[in-house]
């Protein structure tokens, strides 16, 4: 929101004007009438440059939203990524979620809006942080529905390679080397690599797995970030750092194409290989091939979003993306039947976190 300031204005106009401001920042900062909660992903500067305090962890955490959903939000979980989620992670991250249940920002529940490595760190303190809480006779978290994008829940090849090449530094080439530079920022070292550790796929797939009543839907990007280096390095489709598999929130670490078994990631109504499985109350809810890791939190435009489970509701969630289908034949077939496409219809013009805040925020 922009406002023009005069400085000769009187100052009742001035106290009019910041009023009126603050009234419309409280409005803004829900989603469907509840509070969110944001949860960033991993940060790699932590690793080359850890962070001295809380304060620096928390400033780091306004930037990492600030494109977007930074202003739509009444709390933050944020963390340091050079430490590991069962550790430091863990107690960072409940200082906070002691704050937020103390001031009762979810008596009428929350949403968190997860990214990246944020998903991963979100399972794990939707599985603690009501014991933690009433271990200190605190009232628990309640927790409406968690919206993921690019989720790192189930780890990403790029971690597997960091670690390997942190310990084994002389057996890989420059690609490889050039790809894990890219997602670590670092010359991986032993000791040095932080939640890394934790989002390598068969760590991440074995941490904080018990089901709970919590929705967590599902927004899939796959894009190509750092002009495609990082993609030969990851198991099937991918955003340029998470494959798709830990997107969609599928069960295995096997290489899919989709997170259906009949959609694209760029709507086109074809066979795929899809997941054979999804965790327990995963939903993924938006694919967009263009979309790029990072672009889903309101950064870029022009990519078309696919819609994959739709007209819903989840835990009082409403999922009602607009949706069309239409038939088109490509410019170089000549001849034969038109390929079927799905699509959210105008999603091409605005970002992924615009589209999903004004369809959920009825």
């Amino acid at each position: 929101m922009t406002t023009t300031k005069n400085r000769y204005a009187s100052k009742a106009a001035l106290a009019a004007v910041l009023a009126s401001s603050m009234i419309a920042g409280t409005a803004q900062a829900q989603l469907a009438g509840h509070n969110v909660i944001l949860v960033h992903g991993f940060q790699m500067e932590d690793l080359s440059s850890p962070p001295a305090n809380l304060q620096e962890i928390r400033d780091a955490g306004a930037d990492y939203w600030r494109t977007f959903w930074l202003s739509r939000s009444e709390a933050r979980i944020d963390w340091p990524s050079e430490g590991r989620i069962e550790g430091t992670i863990a107690q960072r991250a409940y200082e906070q979620i002691r704050e937020i249940s103390q001031q009762g920002l979810c008596n009428d529940f929350c949403i968190v809006v997860s990214h990246s490595t944020g998903d991963l760190v979100t399972r794990y303190l939707l599985e603690n942080q009501a014991r933690w809480l009433q271990n200190e006779g605190l009232p628990p978290l309640k927790i409406l529905a968690s919206i993921d994008y690019a989720g790192a829940g189930g780890g990403t090849e790029l971690a597997n390679l960091a670690m390997s090449l942190a310990y084994n530094p002389t057996w890989y080439n420059w690609a490889l080397r050039a790809a894990v530079q890219v997602f670590t920022g670092i010359e991986p070292e032993p000791g040095k690599m932080g939640v890394v550790n934790d989002l390598q796929t068969n760590s991440a797939r074995n941490l904080a797995l018990s089901p709970n009543s919590i929705p967590r839907l599902r927004f899939v990007a796959g894009g190509s970030p750092y002009a495609g280096i990082t993609k030969p390095f990851i198991s099937g489709t991918d955003d340029g750092v998470v494959p798709t598999h830990s997107a969609c929130g599928a069960t295995s670490a096997q290489a899919i194409e989709s997170c259906s078994g009949n959609l694209t990631l760029a709507g086109k109504v074809t066979s795929q290989n899809g997941p054979a499985g999804l965790y327990y109350n995963h939903y993924p809810i938006l694919m967009n091939d263009g979309a790029t890791h990072i672009g889903v939190l309101g950064s870029e435009t022009g990519n078309i979003s696919v819609p994959v489970v739709n007209n819903t509701t989840l835990n009082g969630l409403q999922v009602n993306f607009a949706s069309r289908s239409y038939s088109q034949r490509p410019w170089w077939k000549l001849w034969g039947s038109k390929d079927n496409y799905i699509e959210v219809p105008g999603s091409d013009q605005t970002d992924m976190s615009s589209l999903v805040y004004s369809t959920l925020n009825y």
